[in-house]
């Protein structure tokens, strides 16, 4: 068992064939962040969504838990799948543990997409201690409020934005408030140089013009060899939510240059 997580993490499936992909959510999502993308790529991958501790049907974690706990524990649910290597795909918390990830196991790691990413160095991350007050104060209620500030303003208004929002709050009686709580306690220190250091992966970021971290994507790109980076412009945090058919002919054109693709050539994402 993972150190500070009790017990394994829950995943679901879709595909039965092709390379695995892992996807890992942001907070205060859960896997079904990815339910866009997950449908779509089944048909010519192994797409894996998984839940982090405290979120969905995961065990809850503990006190002291780390970005590389979540990291190894994300590689154990891949292990329930295949053990062969995999596309690593991460939103938010998910791309700092998509990055340990690659850290941890990099021969086992065929390409890297992140979004809503952001490269600080060694300056502390504030953000995370109002969404730690939040949690601590309120429980789950602050779910609510805090998933609309991962979209655009143009999206929180419309009625998909709003059914997005309560199919999570739904969720509220699996989910644990002081897990999200030490979620975020693990996200608040500067990410170790070291994992971003001799990347051999082929890695993309997507990153939404409206978002709060966009500028620091630009940064993140420059921190990572060879990385590549698209902006999908009026878009926000979450912006694989926000746009699927755009952000997903970003990421298939990436896998497609990679040679990581068996379809035929994406087509151009509607205006």
């Amino acid at each position: 068992m993972v150190a500070h997580i009790k017990g394994p993490l829950y995943w679901e499936q879709l595909g039965k064939a092709g390379h695995p992909i892992a996807f890992v959510h942001p907070n205060p999502m859960d896997h079904s962040c990815w339910v866009y993308q997950m449908d779509h790529f089944s048909t010519w991958y192994r797409c894996v969504g998984i839940d982090l501790p405290g979120y969905g049907k995961s065990p809850v974690a503990e006190q002291g838990l780390t970005i590389a706990d979540m990291a190894e524990a994300c590689w154990g649910a891949m292990d329930e799948v295949t053990r062969e290597p995999a596309i690593i795909v991460g939103l938010s918390v998910g791309w700092h543990i998509v990055m340990h990830m690659v850290h941890q196991q990099p021969e086992r790691t065929l390409a890297i997409l992140m979004t809503g990413c952001s490269y600080s160095g060694a300056a502390p991350k504030l953000y995370t201690g109002h969404a730690i007050a939040a949690f601590g104060d309120e429980g789950m209620a602050a779910r609510h409020g805090r998933i609309f500030n991962d979209w655009s303003a143009s999206f929180r208004d419309t009625d998909y934005g709003r059914y997005f929002a309560g199919t999570l709050v739904e969720r509220n009686r699996w989910a644990d408030a002081a897990s999200i709580v030490h979620i975020f306690q693990a996200l608040a220190p500067p990410d170790p140089e070291e994992i971003f250091d001799g990347v051999k992966a082929p890695s993309l970021i997507i990153t939404g013009s409206e978002d709060s971290s966009h500028r620091g994507a630009f940064a993140l790109q420059e921190r990572i060899a060879g990385c590549e980076l698209v902006t999908m412009e009026a878009a926000g945090h979450a912006c694989n939510m926000e746009r699927p058919w755009e952000w997903d002919q970003h990421a298939l054109r990436f896998l497609t240059k990679h040679g990581l693709f068996d379809g035929d050539p994406p087509a151009a994402a509607p205006a």
